[in-house]
């Protein structure tokens, strides 16, 4: 049997119990696709490496795997999580084998899917990107056209499993297979998300050394840019015998206007494929949820140079991101506090759900999860508890972690139509986030780390962000070197207008070509020199000055000299959390912030040594309310912060009719006393264990 026909067989083969129950299709009917993710919790339950065929070939199973993998598909199961609380369910279904080989285990996942559609469980279907060629080349010939070649002496596969082989994802031969396994698990098994993994392995460099791939790098140059504008950029512009680099090193700077155009590059590829899949769902079924798995999240990786990875170009083509970052909340030993907090605001502003695993235990578990995990992603999150197990881990939660998932049902109303309230917006500039791998990513980790360790209302924010910077009272450029003409002149503007700016190191020295200009770009807000040139490739030398502060016009301007690491990340290793130690000069950057918001921030808690303790202010304004989260991560340490002081700003000037605190431990809710006082509401929160939620309430 050849794919097609096999196809046409499912397709024919659909049951009454393959259709998801009618409130499900209604609300797809009722013109409101979509809306389930915003509108009911996110609890979810995972597996899609248990298919008996792709545990015996990886190996090392233990013989009753094959029996757990039964239970997983069993109503007993289903019912189970459904009293768990679990409200999606992401589920075996394409691994890379071929369509034919799996076909036993797609059968039993459309019975899965039917079984928690029963239950009103949503269901994603998990589609790999590697191909087990030793099978698949057996229904798909062809596809070794697909195939990556080796890269530098090695063959490109998925790590030590060599059996899963890499492909061009743009290739059309792969994209039209995709799009076909993808047609199968919406119209077939009534799929309500499909889950695409491995996104940050699809753009790597050594995958763009296929022969479509070079050749259609040739292709992108002449299409996107004029003869003029390459030989302006390149010194030539004939690009018939261009190749992208081969690298066996990390880059500290990516100067090389090839390497720069060629990463510009990978990252419209992956675009570009993530947009064709989401027009094929959205014309399948505007319901269904679009998820993929870029895995680093905001943790320091650069995940454009690395992965062709440029988030604020990928996400609107999404729904749901993963990140498989690691960074379990907690506090070091070194008293590093470790968060997702970045990765969950990014996906905030760019209205794309976060999706991680929250459970302390199991195979799909975090190992460091548990209740703190569970609290960051409820407070810094949208709509969402994260994943809390796999099908059968989920049944062995702790009583203290299944409380968490009792209170967030019981609370939803607290979660969702939410949106962040934020003071400062922080510039993740993608030239200088992704040609240079040292210092702005240390500057802007330990600035956003600052942040959050002291309670300061931020969002992480992109170059599209520059067109409008009004919500926000401070725009925070750390080391933000490369910028262009047009973005230098909507930050002049944004101050002008009564804005305040900080900004550290070499902010605007660089275009986004990232050539150096004789002085800052911004040398009339900052109003010092920029230091001497040392020459191509050479670091910088920091200003020997104290931070300076100018009024220009209506706004304020702050600049820094450097934000001083307290533990030294060496050249080109990726910023990762062992070195997000507070900077040395940390109380120097909020000071600087304070006055530049005109020493008027929307959120204070206090004391502020309290470093373990962050919080995120957030607005329901259909409902007339602000919310704040409070997290202790300190919590694993067994310590409790009492009398914690918290003083909210109340917006526009509306009077505070009551603070009610809601907390997961012991599922306490109390109302307490609030002083209001030039438009701030003052309360105390008397215990914080782990997580508290303050709920303002004001007069209508």
């Amino acid at each position: 049997m050849n794919r097609r026909d096999f196809m046409r067989g499912v397709a024919a083969g659909l049951s009454v119990t393959q259709v998801p129950n009618l409130l499900l299709a209604a609300e797809a009917d009722a013109g409101s696709p979509r809306a389930w993710l915003k509108d009911s919790p996110f609890v979810a339950v995972g597996s899609w490496d248990d298919m008996p065929i792709f545990q015996l070939r990886t190996g090392g199973a233990p013989i009753w795997q094959e029996a757990d993998y039964q239970r997983e598909h069993s109503e007993e199961t289903v019912s189970k999580l459904k009293n768990l609380g679990v409200t999606v369910a992401i589920i075996d279904f394409f691994k890379g084998f071929g369509l034919e080989a799996e076909k036993e285990h797609i059968d039993l996942a459309r019975k899965l899917t039917a079984l928690f559609h029963k239950y009103d469980v949503r269901v994603g279907l998990y589609v790999g990107s590697t191909i087990a060629y030793e099978t698949f080349l057996l229904e798909e010939p062809e596809a070794e056209q697909w195939f990556v070649p080796d890269y530098l002496g090695k063959p490109v596969v998925y790590g030590d499993q060599t059996f899963r082989k890499r492909v061009y994802f743009m290739h059309p031969g792969y994209v039209e297979y995709i799009k076909g396994v993808v047609r199968l698990g919406v119209k077939s098994l009534q799929a309500d998300m499909i889950h695409f993994d491995n996104t940050s392995l699809q753009a790597r460099p050594e995958i763009f050394q296929h022969p479509l791939a070079i050749q259609d790098f040739r292709d992108y140059l002449q299409s996107n840019y004029s003869a003029e504008e390459l030989k302006k950029r390149m010194g030539f512009s004939n690009v018939k015998y261009v190749l992208p680099p081969k690298l066996e090193r990390p880059l500290r700077l990516i100067d090389d206007p090839m390497f720069q155009l060629w990463t510009d590059f990978r990252c419209h590829q992956l675009n570009r494929y993530y947009a064709e899949m989401k027009q094929l769902i959205r014309g399948l079924n505007p319901a269904v949820v679009i998820d993929n798995n870029p895995a680093s999240g905001m943790s320091g990786a650069n995940t454009i140079w690395d992965q062709g990875v440029n988030y604020s170009g990928l996400y609107p083509h999404l729904d749901i991101s993963w990140t498989e970052e690691g960074d379990d909340a907690a506090v070091t030993e070194d008293g590093i506090l470790v968060s997702k907090i970045r990765t969950y605001k990014m996906g905030s502003l760019l209205d794309t759900q976060i999706l991680t695993y929250t459970a302390s235990s199991g195979h799909y578990g975090a190992g460091e999860g548990g209740k703190l995990a569970m609290a960051e992603s409820m407070a810094f999150n949208r709509q969402s508890l994260g994943m809390v197990g796999g099908l059968l881990d989920a049944l062995e939660l702790p009583a203290d972690e299944r409380d968490y998932i009792n209170f967030y049902h019981e609370n939803f109303e607290y979660y969702r139509d939410v949106e962040n309230v934020a003071d400062v917006g922080v510039l993740y500039s993608y030239a200088t986030m992704g040609f240079n791998n040292d210092r702005p990513a240390v500057s802007f980790m330990l600035a956003t780390q600052t942040l959050i360790q002291a309670k300061v209302p931020f969002d992480i924010i992109f170059d599209e962000n520059l067109k409008n910077l009004s919500k926000y009272r401070v725009l925070l450029l750390a080391d933000q070197e490369c910028l262009d003409d047009e973005q230098l002149e909507l930050i002049r503007k944004y101050v002008e207008r009564g804005g305040g700016l900080v900004a550290s190191e070499q902010t605007s020295l660089y275009t986004r070509a990232r050539r150096r200009r004789p002085d800052f770009g911004l040398k009339d807000l900052f109003r010092v020199k920029a230091p001497a040139w040392r020459g191509a490739g050479r670091d910088e030398e920091d200003l020997k000055i104290a931070p300076a502060h100018n009024q220009v016009q209506q706004g304020r301007v702050s600049y820094l000299a450097a934000i001083k690491p307290a533990i030294a990340k060496p050249p080109t290793a990726t910023m990762s959390s062992q070195y997000w130690k507070l900077p040395l000069n940390w109380t120097e950057l909020i000071a600087a912030v304070r006055w530049a918001a005109g020493d008027s921030l929307s959120l204070e808690v206090k004391p502020l040594q309290t470093l373990n303790v962050v919080a995120e202010l957030m607005d329901q304004k259909q409902k007339d309310r602000r919310l704040v989260h409070l997290l202790n991560y300190a919590a694993r340490q067994g310590l409790t912060i009492n009398n914690l002081e918290v003083n909210v700003e109340a917006p526009n000037g509306k009077q505070t009719r009551q603070v009610i605190l809601l907390t997961p431990e012991g599922n306490k809710k109390e109302r307490v006393a609030c002083k209001v006082e030039g438009g701030r509401a003052r309360f105390t929160v008397p215990h914080l264990e782990t997580y508290a939620l303050a709920v303002l309430e004001f007069e209508a």
